[in-house]
């Protein structure tokens, strides 16, 4: 989608971003943009080009606490991650934020879009013609500081493109409050304003999708301000979580997108994220690949190479959080610490096997067929996403993907609507059957789907939220990580809930019975893999021979137990990391800006 405005942009504006603190450059004849609706539409293409990429998007979990890697993220080293890191890198070196320099502290795309709404006056364009572009432009201005908030708390909100002389270039930063109020009045604004109602391909900006980011950062404003008392902004985190709620049900009552149902529960979920076309029933908003315009990403290189990426894999304790089938916890099961991965991959919510490699996973390699089992030439777990790889061995080794990857899609809608919801103490029976009850049918679960529960999980509860008793909103945050797993929320979502202690949740993989003995991870017959504290002295073909008596890694109980990784490697989360440091160079040029607590 961004390549194929590239050469129309080049050939009719001049348009450059600047940093608060840098000198404004001047544009094309305006009259030559803003005189007609062909030129306005030239220039709100521009307006995506801020947007993330598939490979933002699919790499953006890649610091969570749901997953291991390669490394310990810098951003989680105690004294490693510092306001002069933060002037080039994020926090993962993979994550949303690491999109460009206008998700980190750059301004060039606020100037944009605020230079755009200063100068569509030309009363030779229609009035609601003219709004319609506007409503394009707040969308985005919203959006843009919707990510400045949630990364660095109150920043300057500025709404005028600025010169060298204006007095606001070298100001201090507004307050959350004045900010995010000025981010639900532009998306009030988009949404009352744009007049494209749908789009076939899904990569347009439409009323629904305003409403849909509508709803994503009112729920975030309101959970964060819910839990991080210490704000104090609590008082009204009711008042946001209402305009989470009213946001989604108007999309949900609008008829307009439903949960694919298509391919049955063994496929439904995972035909999101692997086809080329978006699935236009669920799908609000996608990031399209073309292989005319040469826009592919790199989904199947990132999740399958031992050098390329972080080699992301998910931890033990996440998985146990799926369900089973029948709609009871996997960890009511006596002994569930000591099953295979053969045993509790079986009989669980069949989002897990579209998720990651499970027992029957196959892939194709020229044309057949072959078993693929867990890679540990890749993971480190044994936990090996599968979620936006397809199935094509031969594109494995490049930017080859040319999958389509949603960026809103109706069942974040419905997990967006449940929260606010059960945040607020109003979910029935009815929104729970509509909603949560939706997805996991979806997943092929059969119980639970239609009533309300009423019983905490204690699993749920002692490892992830202890502070939280209602078994409500327990249930509907398992239900978010599991649906939106590698979506690119999960860093944000434990900021907002103030978990952030979870970033230091140790890394643990597959329970290995036995070292030194041969495992069948997917019970094709042919022994897969050889977890040893001694290696052998011959070793079998295609058999992948693993040491877990290093220092990184190892099993819990010596010669066996769970596969432990760089337990050796201590991560720390502090408060101070809810946000993020100013950067340093910026922090020298304008010292009004100030610092973040606790990065001084």
């Amino acid at each position: 989608m961004k390549t194929r405005y590239i050469g129309l942009l080049l050939g009719t504006l001049l348009l450059t971003g600047c940093d608060l603190e840098e000198v404004p450059q001047h544009t094309a004849d305006k009259n030559a943009v803003f005189g007609s609706e062909n030129g306005l539409q030239l220039y709100a293409n521009s307006f995506y080009e801020w947007m993330p990429s598939a490979n933002n998007i699919h790499q953006a979990d890649a610091i969570s606490d749901y997953s291991t890697r390669r490394n310990a993220p810098d951003f989680l080293r105690d004294g490693v991650y510092s306001s002069r890191t933060n002037d080039n890198t994020s926090a993962s070196g993979y994550d949303l934020i690491a999109m460009g320099s206008d998700w980190n502290w750059g301004w060039g795309t606020l100037r944009n879009l605020n230079f755009f709404l200063a100068n569509n006056v030309n009363p030779k364009v229609p009035e609601p013609t003219r709004q319609h572009f506007n409503g394009l432009a707040r969308f985005f201005r919203a959006w843009f500081y919707f990510e400045k908030v949630k990364r660095y708390g109150d920043v300057p909100w500025i709404d005028k493109p600025l010169d060298v002389a204006d007095p606001q270039l070298y100001g201090g930063r507004d307050s959350r409050t004045l900010v995010m109020d000025n981010v639900l009045a532009d998306l009030d604004f988009a949404i009352a304003n744009i007049r494209t109602v749908d789009n076939a391909s899904r990569t347009l900006i439409t009323k629904d999708v305003a409403l849909a980011l509508k709803a994503r950062v009112a729920l975030f404003e309101g959970t964060f301000r819910k839990y991080h008392t210490d704000k104090g902004l609590a008082s009204s985190a009711n008042t946001w979580l209402g305009q989470a709620e009213s946001a989604a049900k108007v999309i949900m009552d609008g008829g307009r997108y439903r949960l694919n149902t298509s391919g049955g529960t063994d496929q439904a979920y995972r035909q999101l994220f692997v086809g080329d076309a978006p699935v236009a029933a669920e799908v609000l908003l996608t990031v399209a690949s073309s292989v005319t315009l040469g826009v592919r990403h790199a989904a199947n290189w990132y999740f399958t190479s031992s050098t390329t990426g972080t080699r992301f894999s998910f931890i033990r304790p996440f998985i146990h959080t799926y369900l089973k089938l029948d709609g009871t916890p996997f960890t009511n099961e006596s002994g569930y610490q000591t099953k295979t991965f053969m045993e509790e991959t079986k009989g669980r919510d069949k989002r897990l096997q579209q998720t990651i490699r499970t027992p029957g996973y196959t892939r194709t390699n020229a044309g057949t067929p072959v078993a693929a089992p867990p890679a540990f030439t890749y993971s480190y777990t044994g936990y090996q996403p599968i979620k936006w790889t397809v199935d094509n061995v031969a594109i494995d080794g490049g930017n080859n993907n040319t999958n389509t990857v949603p960026v809103f899609r109706y069942a974040e809608v419905l997990l967006n609507y449940a929260e606010a919801k059960a945040e607020l103490g109003t979910l029935t029976n009815e929104d729970w059957a509509k909603t949560i009850g939706a997805l996991r049918s979806r997943a092929g679960i059969t119980g639970g789907l239609s009533t309300l529960p009423t019983v905490v999980d204690p699993y749920l509860q002692s490892t992830y939220f202890p502070g939280i008793t209602n078994p409500v909103i327990l249930e509907v945050r398992r239900e978010r990580g599991i649906e939106l797993a590698l979506e690119g929320f999960r860093f944000y979502d434990i900021v907002r809930w103030k978990r952030g202690s979870l970033f230091e949740m140790p890394w643990r993989g597959i329970y290995v019975p036995e070292a030194n003995k041969l495992m069948d991870l997917n019970e094709d017959g042919t022994p897969d893999v050889y977890f040893y504290t001694v290696l052998p002295a011959t070793q079998i073909s295609g058999v992948t021979y693993l040491n877990v008596a290093t220092e990184a890694q190892r099993l819990t109980n010596g010669t066996s137990g769970e596969i432990t990784w760089l337990a050796n490697i201590p991560r720390k989360f502090d408060d101070k990391k809810y946000l993020y440091p100013i950067p340093e160079a910026h922090l020298l040029v304008n010292p009004a800006l100030g610092q973040n607590p606790g990065w001084q």
